[in-house]
């Protein structure tokens, strides 16, 4: 697959205009190397406990998975039913896990243990992706704008809109919660975004550009980066994509100032 495009191409896909402002831009620095199912076309990821949880698309067959990390053996999934539900992102939530579907305004709720459904909800537009802050859940819809639910009731209790200069940002995708700020893979771009909670500022964009090998990519234009998972105990953050044949843990290292222009 070749590189998605150049960082003026990039920019102009998830800012309304040109930016002026400069923000940090991130490279990477790959800590270690896992292996990860290349027939996954990764929705939602988190870590937890030791393991990894999955959601995937697409249609006819979404599934949640719990995942060893050290060789992406499935142990336990569940596919959504019926076909016609595109699985999205998914959170946990004390002894639960929560997951969206993508335009059909449905999402379930889980046992984590077991993965039996316990209940439905719903919520209007798409649903993207999910993560929580301890307080929180954290919804993606597409748009510039980041939902807040409560995790008991599941309905929206506030919004913030992420900008980028003054601008809004499309196509916010897979979420993490990362030391007090929200990382964000923007749609069909190699970039991560870190955001403010508060003020919904891009404070920072990662630029995964080259992370997955060459040989290892497949050329379909949809497999690219998405899914964020972050262990907070050992202070771990993993990375991978659609229908990635790998999963990274990666360190950032600070490159300069991300402006949208060529080469940052």
């Amino acid at each position: 697959m070749a590189r998605l495009a150049s960082f003026a191409v990039l920019i102009a896909l998830f800012v309304a205009a040109p930016v002026s402002a400069a923000v940090p831009l991130y490279g990477y620095q790959i800590v270690h190397t896992y292996p990860h199912d290349r027939g996954a076309f990764t929705e939602g990821l988190f870590y937890l406990s030791g393991y990894l949880y999955e959601s995937t698309g697409p249609y006819p067959r979404s599934q949640i998975r719990k995942e060893d990390l050290a060789t992406a053996k499935v142990l336990q999934s569940r596919d959504l039913t019926p076909a016609n539900l595109f699985g999205e992102g998914i959170v946990n939530w004390k002894t639960r896990l929560i997951q969206l579907t993508w335009q059909t305004q449905i999402g379930f709720v889980y046992d984590l243990a077991s993965f039996k459904p316990i209940r439905r909800f719903s919520y209007p537009g798409e649903g993207w992706a999910l993560t929580q802050n301890g307080h929180e859940l954290i919804m993606s819809d597409g748009t510039p704008v980041l939902r807040f639910l409560d995790p008991e009731a599941l309905k929206e209790t506030r919004r913030i809109t992420v900008t980028l200069d003054g601008r809004p940002v499309e196509r916010l995708n897979e979420l993490e919660w990362v030391k007090g700020e929200i990382l964000a893979n923007v749609w069909m771009t190699n970039f991560i975004v870190r955001i403010n909670p508060t003020t919904g500022q891009v404070d920072g964009v990662i630029d995964l550009t080259g992370l997955l090998p060459a040989p290892d990519q497949s050329g379909d234009r949809d497999d690219v980066p998405n899914g964020i998972a972050y262990d907070a105990k050992a202070d771990r953050l993993f990375v991978t994509g659609k229908r990635w044949p790998k999963l990274f843990e990666i360190r950032l290292v600070k490159k300069g100032q991300f402006t949208g222009g060529a080469g940052g």
